[in-house]
């Protein structure tokens, strides 16, 4: 569905996970989905940057981790190093520069808690493109 990946391994996904159509996936520093997890169009989950405080700018590589029941909303950005707990929600737009706790809803520019899921979460993704 035009996703695009920057290598071709250091990615992992689980049972049930879905991943909508035009996310970047840089995968350079690993990228590990849990199951039935969500992540809605035209996110960016990105591994790799550079250092601004390098006299080089040396590049860097970071992995991101995304545990289950994990919902990421449309053109989210998910930087380097982080960690989604199980559960957590990034609303639509954000930009989550820390790692999230699980069951907890962030949102915003940098992300910042709003709310908490239930965290007795027990759904199984079947999502099906309309006309693919």
């Amino acid at each position: 569905m035009g996703a695009w990946f920057d290598a071709p391994k250091n990615f992992k996904v689980g049972k049930h996970s879905v991943i909508n159509q035009k996310c970047r996936l840089d995968n350079r520093g690993g990228i590990t989905i849990g199951e039935n997890v969500s992540i809605s169009a035209e996110v960016c989950i990105l591994t790799a940057d550079h250092d601004l405080q390098s006299w080089d700018f040396a590049g860097r590589t970071r992995p991101v981790h995304i545990e289950d029941y994990v919902f990421i909303g449309t053109r989210a950005v998910i930087l380097p190093g982080v960690t989604l707990g199980k559960g957590c929600a990034v609303a639509a737009g954000a930009i989550v520069t820390k790692s999230v706790s699980p069951c907890t809803i962030v949102a915003g520019v940098p992300a910042k808690p709003i709310g908490k899921r239930q965290p007795d979460l027990q759904y199984r993704l079947s999502y099906r493109r309309l006309f693919y």
